[in-house]
């Protein structure tokens, strides 16, 4: 795939490509003679991998940076992959909880309103005769 499709099916500026693999937050993608790149089903996948720990989870770029320079070192770095991942886990869990902390706090501020409202309304309606 070229990198004008890619950037179409991801949503992703065609720079915040190049710049993904710049910085190595995502493998590098191999090239045509031309030197053009050349996007294989492996590479969207990375990108998909990193769009959603990025935008979903929050993950820091450093730590998918290290994750991505990890797994191309191969499978002696399994183990710290692993741990890299449940570390990111536990992390993203916290993040969740606080989020639905403050989820419940802004439903009853939300109610508190909607009582307010209501009762006001019946204060407003005159009585028919």
């Amino acid at each position: 795939m070229s990198i004008a499709e890619v950037s179409e099916k991801f949503n992703l500026t065609q720079d915040t490509l190049r710049y993904y693999e710049r910085i190595g937050l995502i493998p590098p993608v191999n090239r045509t003679k031309s030197g053009i790149r050349s996007y294989t089903e492996e590479d969207c996948k990375w990108i998909d991998f990193i769009k959603c720990m990025r935008q979903s989870a929050g993950l820091p770029v450093e730590t998918l940076i290290e994750y991505v320079g990890l797994f191309q070192q191969g499978d002696a770095t399994l183990e710290t992959r692993k741990s890299l991942l449940v570390e990111q886990r536990s992390v993203l869990a916290v993040k969740i909880e606080e989020m639905t902390q403050t989820l419940i706090r802004l439903d009853d501020k939300i109610a508190r309103y909607e009582q307010t409202i209501v009762k006001k309304e019946k204060t407003l309606r005159t009585p028919t005769e």
